[in-house]
């Protein structure tokens, strides 16, 4: 059940620019979002995700301590740890949008999704800080995983998961939370496994 009071996931994302991809009414409904943020601070920053169905039922929130050289690698280890906790309990024909406030990393999910889906799409090779090429490669391999994810940027101070990257201490709490009801998913019959949409 949607909380009333705070905005909705899929709500911001409807209303935030995607990067690289056309962004028509009929593609912004999605299974699942996931909202990450990454903060850098001298001695120690933090991390942040949230995860909510395209319902707008929170399903997990992380707040944890973060040792990244700079913000950047914030960015994309906040976003690489957020998909793996979606990947960990989904089934890989979710449809996922994905809030992050660093537009150059929103660019690049679109990018690579457009890569993986469409290999003759005419886009360069993404910029990835050398730092975050770790999580880089782990993000991408989510990306693969999915049925399809698309990247939406936001204000910092719209994005949900700033708190939680900006104060983890105060919000670790929230890392005993739960919305998850266990399932056991379907394995989809092999002329649906590979399928993917034309539509990301």
């Amino acid at each position: 059940m949607a909380v009333y009071g705070r905005p909705l996931l899929r709500d911001l994302f409807d209303d935030a620019p995607t990067p690289h991809i056309a962004h028509p009414p009929r593609t912004h409904r999605r299974d699942y979002y996931v909202a990450t943020d990454g903060s850098f601070v001298e001695g120690g920053g933090g991390i942040g995700a949230i995860i909510e169905t395209g319902t707008g039922e929170r399903l997990l929130r992380i707040a944890r301590q973060d040792d990244s050289p700079d913000n950047n690698v914030a960015e994309y280890r906040a976003l690489h740890l957020g998909l793996d906790a979606l990947a960990e309990r989904v089934p890989s024909t979710a449809r996922v949008g994905v809030l992050v406030d660093h537009n150059d990393l929103a660019a690049n999910v679109n990018a690579a999704t457009l890569g993986i889906r469409h290999p003759d799409w005419p886009a360069g090779p993404v910029s990835v800080p050398e730092a975050s090429s770790h999580h880089w490669r782990g993000i991408r391999a989510r990306i693969g995983g999915f049925a399809g994810v698309r990247a939406a940027c936001l204000n910092s101070d719209q994005n949900p998961a700033h708190v939680l990257a900006n104060a983890p201490d105060e919000y670790a709490h929230v890392n005993d939370e739960t919305g998850w009801i266990e399932r056991d998913w379907e394995i989809p019959p092999p002329s649906r496994a590979d399928r993917h949409s034309g539509s990301d």
